[in-house]
């Protein structure tokens, strides 16, 4: 089975990220208003970025992941991929903090 994780950009500028096995239909819900009550009240919506998993329990994973992320992090990665947001973990910033 294949399962995507997508970004949605809204109407309002934010981005939504979430996860299903059937990207196509998942985005003509969030696109008729019944996808989630977050992207029913920031229409249209515009699929942003996606990719493929083997398994849905992966794509569920980089959903959640994508959610903790700040709206600049997630425009970065959406631009460039995993290599644009190399360094904006708190852990990894701690790490290369001056004086370390």
């Amino acid at each position: 089975m294949t399962a995507y994780t997508y970004i949605l950009r809204c109407a309002d500028g934010t981005f939504y990220a979430g996860s299903t096995i059937d990207l196509d239909t998942r985005f003509e819900t969030h696109c008729q208003g019944l996808g989630s009550a977050y992207t029913a009240c920031r229409l249209p919506v515009e699929l942003a970025w996606f990719a493929e998993f083997e398994r849905i329990d992966e794509a569920f994973g980089l959903e959640k992941r994508i959610q903790g992320w700040s709206h600049a992090k997630r425009q970065a990665f959406i631009e460039g991929g995993f290599d644009a947001i190399r360094g904006w973990s708190a852990r990894e910033r701690a790490l290369h903090a001056p004086g370390r």
